[in-house]
């Protein structure tokens, strides 16, 4: 994945064809090269109306995802391996290009202590698996570091990087989130330097979530790292307006971010694309 992105949170969190239609529209109408899709209810997705929509819209696409507690591969990688190879199956039909995100695990999944070596070995048999099927369809899958209040597995760029290294599968790729990167890192740079040659995504999501550059997350540091590491991969804008009780729980987002979509877009969107040009990234 490559070019600005929008994560679809800023519009739905339920990917239905009405859904859909709307968020993909506002996508193309802002200029955007393409859209991640919340993918957390695989089964009600149209795959067939997606992707002639994407098609329709000229716009590319990535679907993302955190795992219900019955499927939480460092309990059942068995669970995790269907449920994930479902949202394969789902994210190649409707014409994505890789499915990221809390792949490993659900969001808001702690356990109260370190991760267990029997844990994170059931993460890498799950992620092994499934990067396997997910080469047959010819996607990547990522593994998105979240921050400690969301999970106790992969908090930080080096967390990943050695998950990737224990699985051992040439299509699985790190996605950074600056949001959680503001809460783990030693400095955001260091966290994509930890990771540079296996980072292909990354979101750009404000110190709360909020409107991009009105928050604490240092921006130069970001993007003059990025450009360092000549960094080509996918560059999806975050915030979360529309969020339903059970993400909003496994998140901790117990008010508004923003006082509406327009603000977080309108002056969001021009800050993010400038630093992005001042850097050379687009």
């Amino acid at each position: 994945m490559q070019g600005f992105g929008i994560h679809s949170s800023i519009w739905t969190m339920r990917w239905t064809p009405e859904a859909a239609e709307f968020a993909v529209g506002e996508a193309a109408n802002h200029g955007f090269d393409f859209v991640e899709v919340a993918l957390l209810d695989p089964p009600i997705v149209d795959a067939a109306h997606s992707r002639k929509l994407f098609e329709r819209k000229g716009m590319r696409a990535v679907c993302s995802l955190g795992l219900p507690e019955a499927c939480w591969p460092s309990r059942n990688p068995e669970a995790g391996i269907a449920f994930l190879k479902t949202a394969l199956d789902k994210t190649a039909a409707m014409g994505a290009e890789a499915l990221t995100g809390v792949t490993y695990g659900g969001i808001g999944e702690r356990s109260g202590l370190p991760p267990t070596e029997t844990e994170l070995n059931n993460v890498a048999t799950c992620l092994r698996a499934v990067a396997k099927h997910a080469k047959s369809l010819g996607i990547g899958i990522g593994i998105e570091p979240v921050n400690r209040y969301e999970t106790h597995l992969i908090n930080t760029a080096g967390q990943a990087s050695a998950m990737l290294d224990r699985v051992g599968a040439d299509n699985l790729f790190v996605h950074l989130d600056t949001y959680h990167m503001n809460i783990e890192e030693k400095g955001a740079g260091n966290g994509i330097l930890a990771c540079r040659s296996q980072l292909k995504y990354i979101h750009l999501s404000e110190s709360d979530r909020g409107v991009p550059g009105k928050g604490t997350c240092d921006w130069d540091e970001i993007f003059a790292t990025l450009a360092a590491i000549g960094f080509k991969g996918g560059l999806a804008m975050e915030s979360f307006i529309n969020m339903p009780p059970e993400l909003a729980w496994g998140l901790s987002v117990w008010r508004p971010v923003a006082d509406s979509t327009e603000q977080v877009i309108g002056e969001g969107l021009p800050f993010l694309r400038g630093k992005a040009r001042q850097y050379g990234l687009i």
